[in-house]
C-alpha cells in the first residue's frame, strides 16, 4: 500500500476524533482500511505459504 493511502488513513483518523468526518470521508476511510486490511492478509498469507515445515527427528 502507497505511503500516501497510509498517511490519508492517519489523517482521516486524527480529525474523525477532533472533529468528525463527512459522510463522504467515512465512506473513504472504510474504503481505505479495507484495502489495508487486504494488503496486510495478501502479505500475510505469503508469509505462511513460505514457511517451510522440516521434521529433523524423521529419517
Amino acid at each position: 500500500m502507497e505511503k500516501k493511502k497510509l498517511d490519508r488513513i492517519g489523517e482521516l483518523s486524527r480529525k474523525s476524533r477532533a472533529e468528525g468526518l463527512t459522510e463522504a470521508e467515512k465512506q473513504e476511510q472504510a474504503e481505505l482500511r479495507a484495502e489495508y486490511i487486504a494488503t496486510i492478509r495478501a502479505n500475510f498469507k505469503q508469509t505462511l505459504d513460505s514457511i517451510e515445515y522440516v521434521d529433523e527427528q524423521k529419517q
